[in-house]
């Protein structure tokens, strides 16, 4: 599996539990933490939550390994490292307030559209 199938299947987990203004950064050449971050949010502590866990499963099923899951239980910011994909799964008041999209400006997007109309 490639690092845009992970990046699919991630995005796709998060829009079927309707997380908003889905956003994909390509880190290639930017970080080495990831080639991908997916940024998402959530309006209330059990979407996120809920978005968290479907990220999760979805990666299980898919047989994409899970490294790390922090910020689970605050519901604020649950960071999902997947290897070459980090997803961002905020609660909407405080993804304005860390704006990662803005603290990689850098960093182009990525078309998800077609993969989420699918």
């Amino acid at each position: 599996m490639t690092e845009r199938d992970i990046l699919t299947t991630v995005a796709k987990a998060a829009d079927s539990k309707r997380a908003e203004d889905i956003i994909a950064l390509n880190m290639k050449g930017i970080s080495l933490i990831a080639d991908y971050f997916l940024i998402c949010h959530g309006n209330s502590d059990k979407q996120v939550q809920a978005i968290a866990r479907e990220i999760k499963e979805q990666a299980a099923e898919e047989g994409i390994f899970v490294k790390r899951l922090e910020g689970f239980d605050e519901a604020r910011w649950i960071l999902i490292d997947l290897g070459d994909v980090v997803a961002h799964v905020f609660h909407k008041d405080e993804r304005g307030y860390y704006n990662l999209e803005r603290l990689w400006g850098d960093a182009p997007t990525e078309d998800l559209v077609s993969e989420l109309n699918q």
